[in-house]
């Protein structure tokens, strides 16, 4: 983009500060009163406004308040325009005639001196009337004037979705109303779009129609509504709902059309009314763009809050958990903000959805957002995610599951088991070299035995400074990194190295390696020079130098044979730019997807991809695992740092496989850290240590202890985070995480603090039965916690007391089970029967009254036969391994099986169900694991093209599509969790109309 048309973007950007919410249109019964004319009270004072009109405004409405007499024909509802000048985001309450006052955010208008408009609705008496306005609670911005003018009359479209839940459109006046549960949550909203001039849903459009279609798309299949909006020098608006019979939600999304219809900005959403219903202890969510910088979420107090975080934004009340979830599901053309208020406000809050918001200390970019769609006729907003949750929790789960379904993953599923390792910046650095690294194989082969994946295997991986394996530097001898490489190998380890693609270090003009091209050539640029961000110049990820590079550097990785990559720096390729190298480029997440893209097809599924620095939503479709937070390492806070992206950001794991909480280093740090910060990593998902094993010193001995402890490392071998008990902790995070894992709890408990501290848990605050009676036994010391009985049980409330900088990990489990099974697995053997036979294992950890467990098996997920029985062992309270084998599945079919616990009275429970596929046709469809919660693989041969899926109910209504590219025969349908419990019909048809039908039976 010319300096002449960034210029012009600079100004517009202004202009929709200042009129993001705007009106500018005339009215024939427009009537202005000038705030000067009004009754000061309070400290309120005159200042003079050569840009307001009458060339003054009052000032000092923090304090103080002005009273403006108006006088109106008729009763009714009125617009009324505040024309204000304020050099940030300020807040002014409206109250007309000493009635319910009207909270009103006004965005910054470009300086103490500059004037802008807000618009706000209220009702006014005929005849006289007075309006006050003031903010007690906080400071407001100046006022010049306020201009009436009535509202037409409401012509109202209801949209029904959910559970007695509707969006109710005003077609006269623009604006619309989001119900839940038959409660207004969302009141007033508009939309805008910022082209050649800001237009806005409230203004200038005379007509306002209404229609309908069908859509079925990857959340499934539902309805289409449209708002069309046209008028005189107006560009056609249209603000579109989807629904969908499955979901209590709504998604939204706003489109300008027309010649010139090109935007650098748009907000399906902006609403001065956010009402959630409940103010006990209400919390706005900040989100971060990416995991740089030590940036941390933020769970702000609501009468304290005024700020915008990046993609998805929350409002809740962590007293009883309903909250409000509004966020984008779409992260590959715009950069999306959450703009939220509550400063100076009691009861409603503002919130402003921002398509097109950079931020320098948040989005990392020195220049507005890029335009979209230059030079076309329709412009979209992103589609953005409206819920309302009985528990705020479960709002931000099913957002990150409907970023997963709307942005499929772009690289391959990852089939192994929750990589766990070791990474050499945690403590070598910048020292690795070839004998360091194998001394740390060799210490994790003879000195660590039971650390371990489930795979059986570790990830080693070198980062930053493998290039002093490399004589030559990256075009020089890779013969060391092949070396480590297959030394990886003969240990039974997976090697990994590390490399930042769209960073330049070195920041001087030079060849690019394994290219011609310059690497100045290829520096992003903004106003003409290179953007430098953490040391590096940023590379602009179309130019062809850059892609080069990558295909040079990865090639050779692969040649070398390493399993693994950690990628870092990713933000670099995000930013908003001049201008991109590749045509019809325009914005920092456009050129993110050309670069990240590009970057998978050359690692070509040979590599586990682990994101490091990166952005948080977007990077979704390129990684199988994530970093959460950056930099931490072994001290309290670093823990703490990294649990406070975990506590809020826990949700990303439905968006990545796995999500990681950083390096693991214990050093000479005391046993109490080292427990929190491996703790911290298990919460989070995936453990990657990161001390000097190649040398002696403390560390090894706290591994000696922890990471072969195997109730640990099997918690850790899940790879799901945990989830927090508790969303109101600021920056902070909470001290109180759960999971469940079959009959078994988890809660984790840590102390941030140098003082013991005592934590009297509800456990139904946590999750749990308030009157169940829980077996505990906490983990790290893999005792009982009293230490002076066998089984200590608890109810209600759980007691603990927890030394400072330092943590415990509780297992709880029902007592009231008569069986307490820890796990039941099966596998296909091969060379006993035809087409193989099936093994079943499991393993108790208490019986109680236990006479026998009965194998049962079925072909459909719901009809199930016995097929022999084990003897049960009465009451036991240690570990009891069994076994089953089935030598005879059923041939050609998915063969499922449960285990039936008997009890000596004859009172019975079932296992979780096991699905082992024993099916041969090639040309059937086969789905696995079936029944299924989360996803499933879908078994596909002798389709050929592009392969549409479709998950339909008993009644035919489809509610789950998904496309695929052609050549894959294992499929994974991701998104069943959104799904009602039942049974369903999952349908494959190729590009030749050929189709595939199978059972689902999801619970």
């Amino acid at each position: 983009m010319n300096n002449k048309l960034y210029n012009k973007h600079r100004y517009r950007r202004v202009a929709w500060l200042i009129g993001g919410m705007l009106a500018f249109a005339a009215h024939t019964f427009a009537q202005s009163f000038e705030a000067e004319s009004g009754t000061r009270t309070g400290g309120a004072d005159l200042q003079g406004c050569a840009s307001c009109s009458g060339g003054q405004m009052v000032g000092g409405l923090g304090v103080g308040a002005v009273e403006i007499p108006v006088s109106v024909a008729s009763a009714g509802v009125y617009n009324i325009n505040v024309t204000y000048c304020t050099g940030d985001q300020r807040t002014i309450n409206v109250t007309p005639n000493g009635g319910s006052l009207v909270a009103v955010t006004c965005p910054a208008s470009g300086g103490w001196a500059t004037p802008a408009a807000i618009k706000v609705m209220i009702p006014l008496n005929a005849g006289s009337n007075v309006i006050r306005l003031d903010n007690p609670s906080s400071y407001g911005p100046n006022i010049d004037r306020i201009t009436l003018t009535p509202i037409n009359t409401p012509n109202v479209k209801s949209i029904a979705f959910g559970n007695n839940s509707h969006v109710d459109y005003d077609l006269a006046n623009g604006i619309y109303d989001v119900y839940f549960n038959n409660q207004k949550i969302i009141g007033g909203a508009f939309s805008t779009a910022s082209s050649d001039q800001v237009y806005q849903s409230t203004d200038g459009y005379t007509s306002r129609i209404y229609s309908s279609e069908p859509v079925s798309d990857a959340f499934g299949s539902g309805t289409r509504h449209i708002i069309t909006m046209t008028g005189a020098g107006q560009l056609e608006m249209q603000q579109v709902f989807y629904t969908y019979p499955a979901r209590n939600a709504v998604f939204t999304e706003t489109i300008l059309n027309g010649n010139g219809s090109n935007c650098y900005r748009m907000s399906p959403l902006t609403s001065n009314l956010i009402d959630i219903q409940s103010n006990a202890d209400k919390r706005q969510l900040l989100v971060p763009f990416d995991n740089d910088a030590w940036v941390r979420y933020e769970a702000k107090e609501s009468r304290y809050s005024t700020f915008t975080g990046s993609e998805v934004g929350a409002v809740y009340d962590n007293t009883n958990r309903k909250g409000l979830t509004v966020g984008s599901v779409e992260h590959t053309v715009w950069k999306t903000g959450v703009n939220q208020v509550g400063e100076g406000r009691s009861g409603s809050t503002f919130l402003s959805v921002i398509a097109g918001w950079t931020q320098e200390n948040l989005t990392r970019d020195k220049r507005g957002h890029g335009w979209v769609n230059v030079g076309g006729t329709s412009c979209r907003s992103p589609r953005i995610l409206i819920s309302y949750d009985d528990d705020w929790r479960d709002g931000l789960d099913a957002y990150g599951k409907l970023n997963a379904l709307a942005e499929p993953s772009y690289i391959d599923t990852w089939a192994g088991g929750t990589p766990m390792g070791w990474n050499s910046w945690g403590a070598i650095q910048t020292n690795i070299n070839l004998t360091n690294s194998k001394a740390v194989i060799d210490y994790f082969s003879t000195g660590l035995p039971n650390f371990r994946n489930a795979d059986n295997t570790l990830y080693i991986d070198l980062d930053s400074y493998w290039d002093n394996m490399t004589p030559g530097s990256w075009t020089g001898d890779f013969s060391q990194l092949t070396e480590f490489a297959n030394y990886c190998k003969s240990k039974g380890f997976k090697a990994g190295i590390y490399w930042a693609p769209f960073v330049d270090w070195g920041k001087w003009s030079r060849t690019m390696e394994g290219t011609t091209y310059n690497y100045a050539d290829a520096w992003t640029k903004v106003n003409g020079g290179p953007i430098e961000l953490d040391g590096a110049y940023a590379l602009d990820p179309t130019h062809p130098g850059t892609k080069e590079r990558i295909a040079y550097l990865i090639g050779r990785f692969k040649e070398c044979g390493f399993e693994m990559i950690k990628i870092d720096f990713l933000a670099h390729a995000s930013l908003e730019a001049d201008s991109f190298y590749q045509p019809g480029i325009h914005t920092g997440m456009e050129a993110y997807k050309v670069g990240m893209e590009y970057l998978i097809d050359q690692i070509d599924g040979s590599m586990l991809v682990y994101a490091a620095i990166s952005p948080n939503l977007a990077t979704g479709r390129y990684a199988h695992m994530r970093r959460i937070a950056c930099d931490a390492y072994g001290d309290t806070w670093e823990s703490a740092y990294t649990l406070n992206s975990t506590n809020y950001g826990w949700w990303q794991g439905h968006i990545y496989q796995y999500i990681d909480g950083d390096n693991v280093v214990f050093g000479n740090y005391t046993e109490g850290k080292n427990k929190l910060r491996l703790a911290s990593s298990i919460v989070t998902g995936t453990l990657m240590t990161g001390d000097d094993y190649s040398s002696d010193g403390a560390w090894k001995a706290r591994a000696q202890s922890l990471l072969q402890n195997t109730a640990l490392m099997n918690l850790a071998k899940d790879g799901k985070a945990f989830r927090p008990v508790e969303g109101n902790t600021g920056w902070d995070p909470n001290n109180l995480f759960v999971k469940t894992i079959g009959s078994h709890t988890y809660l984790a408990v840590g102390n941030y603090g140098d003082s013991p501290r005592t934590f009297n848990i509800d456990l139904a605050r946590a999750g749990l039965s308030a009157t169940a009676s829980y077996l505990v036994k906490e983990l790290f010391s893999g005792a009982d916690v009293n230490a002076k009985t066998q089984a200590v049980q608890v109810q209600g409330t759980f007691t603990v007391t927890i030394p400072g900088a330092d943590v415990a990990i509780y297992e709880l489990t029902d007592t009231a089970l008569p069986v307490n099974l820890v796990y039941f697995n099966g596998e296909k053997t091969s060379g006993v029967a035809t087409p193989g036979s099936a093994l079943l294992t499991w393993q108790t950890a208490s019986e109680t009254n236990h006479k026998e467990f009965v194998i049962e098996r079925s072909t459909n997920g719901r009809v199930f036969k016995a097929i022999g029985s084990v003897e049960g062992n009465g009451d036991s309270k240690e570990l009891r391994n069994y076994q089953f084998p089935d030598f005879a599945p059923t041939a050609d079919s998915i063969n499922y099986y449960r285990l039936r616990q008997v009890d000596m009275d004859g009172t019975t429970t079932f296992s979780r169900i096991v699905a082992l596929n024993f099916t041969r046709d090639a040309s059937d469809l086969s789905v696995f694991p079936n029944p299924a919660r989360d996803e499933v693989q879908l078994g596909v041969k002798g389709l050929s093209g592009i392969l549409e899926v479709s998950v339909a109910n008993n009644q035919g209504l489809v509610l789950l599509t998904r496309s695929f590219e052609a050549g894959s025969e294992n499929l994974v349908l991701k998104g069943l969790d959104e799904l009602p419990a039942g049974t369903y019909i999952v349908t494959v048809t190729d590009a030749r109309g050929v189709k595939r039908n199978a059972k689902l039976v999801h619970y």
